[in-house]
């Protein structure tokens, strides 16, 4: 399951990298080891969390048109919430 998961953080991370998000705020709860990344793109949004000493246990967070709150499972929950979000500027 580790692979898996440090495959899906680096396939956002290369994904982030083509399309040209960039970081808007990183934070360290130094209580809990935590790191919290905000990244963003135009209008979209979404956040990293990890254990400052796993990667592969990152977790995903994006926000869907209505505000709402979604897990990211996939690259392509990411994707589609991303591309449904720029069809709205339009």
């Amino acid at each position: 399951m580790a692979n898996i998961r440090e495959s899906l953080h680096s396939k956002i991370h290369t994904w982030m990298k083509m399309v040209g998000f960039r970081l808007n705020s990183s934070n360290v709860v130094k209580k809990n080891n935590l790191t919290i990344d905000h990244y963003f793109f135009k209008t979209f949004n979404f956040i990293e969390q990890r254990k400052a000493d796993s990667t592969g246990k990152s977790e995903f967070v994006c926000f869907d048109t209505y505000g709402e709150k979604m897990k990211v499972r996939s690259l392509l929950d990411l994707q589609s919430a991303f591309y449904e979000n720029l069809s709205e500027l339009r």
